[in-house]
C-alpha cells in the first residue's frame, strides 16, 4: 500500500493472501487441489545502475516449459509500496493466473515483477537512484533475453498497484514506443505537492523526500508525474485501463479521475472505472483479475 511502513509489510502481506484466497475460493469454489501446472521463478540481477542485485519474480505458463523455442508477449507487474518482487505468490494472484489459464479464460503470457522498494520506479531527484535507467537499460532487456519474450510494443505491457501504478503509468507515458498497454488501480495519482512534504520529520516525507526531494522539487514532481505527462505524450495506439475506489483512504481517486478527463479531453480511448472500495489489498485482489484479462485481450 501507499503509505505503509516497510514494518507493516507483513502485516499487508498476510492481509492479501486472505483476501485473494476467500476471492477465489468465491469464484472457483470448486477448483481441483492439483499442483499448478506454471511456476514462478524468483532470482536477482546485477545492476552496475544501482549498483547492487536486485530480486525479481516471474510467472511462467507451463507452455514455457513445453515448448522451448516459443516465445511470449510480456505483462510487467509493478508492486506497491511496502510490497516486493514476490507480489504475486505471496498475494495468492498466481493460483488464479493458473486457474484462468487452464479454464482458457487467460493467454499464456510472462507476468515479471522486480523489486522496487520505495523508488516510485523513477530516477530520484538527487540521482543517487536511477532506478528507472536500470529498468529500460539492464531490467528488460535481461529478463526478455532470459525468458523469450516476443519482441515489439504490441508484446510488451506493463501494470502496477498504488505506487506501482504510479510507475506504470509514468514508465508507459513517457515510453509509450515501449508499450502497447498499461493498467493501474489506485495509483498514487495527486494533482498537487501534499503539504506533509515540507515537515521533514514527517515518516511520510522521509519515505517520499528520498525520490522526490525534501523539500520536494516541484519542477521535478511536475516532470515525473503521469498527470502531466498524459497532457503531451503521443499515446496514439496505447491502450490503457485504470480504476481506482470511490472510499481510498488517499483520495487516489482525485487523480485517477482528473487523468480521465485528460484522456477524454484529448480524445484517448481509455478504460475508466471508480468502484465502491478503498485502498486496501480486498479492493485489489477484486480488480486486478479485469486489468490480467484487459492484457489478454490484447496480447
Amino acid at each position: 500500500m501507499f503509505f505503509s511502513s516497510f514494518s507493516s509489510g507483513v502485516l499487508a502481506t498476510s492481509h492479501w493472501l486472505l483476501a485473494t484466497f476467500f476471492l477465489f475460493l468465491q469464484f472457483f469454489p470448486c477448483a481441483p487441489s492439483s499442483v499448478a501446472s506454471g511456476r514462478v521463478e524468483c532470482n536477482s540481477i546485477p545492476s552496475r545502475i544501482l549498483g547492487r542485485s536486485v530480486p525479481y519474480c516471474i510467472v511462467l505458463p507451463a507452455s514455457f516449459d513445453v515448448d522451448k523455442a516459443k516465445r511470449f508477449p510480456i505483462l510487467y507487474e509493478l508492486h506497491g509500496l511496502g510490497d516486493n518482487e514476490q507480489f504475486f505468490v505471496h498475494s495468492g494472484l498466481w493460483n488464479l493466473v493458473e486457474d484462468l489459464r487452464e479454464s482458457g479464460k487467460l493467454k499464456d503470457f510472462l507476468i515479471a515483477t522486480p523489486a522496487g522498494g520505495a523508488s516510485f520506479y523513477i530516477n530520484s531527484k538527487d540521482g543517487k537512484v536511477r532506478y528507472e535507467d536500470f529498468l529500460l537499460r539492464e531490467f528488460f532487456p535481461f529478463i526478455e533475453r532470459k525468458y523469450r519474450a516476443l519482441p515489439g510494443r504490441s508484446n510488451r505491457a506493463i501494470s502496477g498497484v498504488s505506487m506501482g501504478g504510479y510507475g506504470a503509468l509514468h514508465l508507459a507515458f513517457r515510453h509509450p514506443q515501449l508499450f502497447g498497454a498499461v493498467s493501474a488501480h489506485s495509483a498514487a495519482l495527486i494533482e498537487k505537492l501534499p503539504a506533509f512534504l515540507s515537515v521533514p520529520e514527517s515518516p511520510r516525507s522521509r519515505v517520499l523526500g528520498s525520490v522526490f526531494g525534501i523539500p520536494p522539487d516541484a519542477v521535478f514532481w511536475r516532470a515525473n508525474s503521469p498527470l502531466v505527462l498524459a497532457r503531451s505524450a503521443n499515446l496514439s495506439g496505447q491502450n490503457i485501463y485504470l480504476d481506482c475506489g470511490d472510499r481510498d483512504d488517499y483520495g487516489f481517486e482525485g487523480g485517477a479521475e482528473a487523468l480521465d478527463k485528460i484522456l477524454t479531453a484529448r480524445k484517448i480511448p481509455h478504460e475508466f472505472h471508480i468502484y465502491p472500495g478503498r485502498h486496501d489489498p480486498a479492493y485489489f485482489a477484486a480488480h486486478i483479475p479485469a486489468s490480467l484479462a484487459f492484457h489478454s485481450r490484447l496480447f
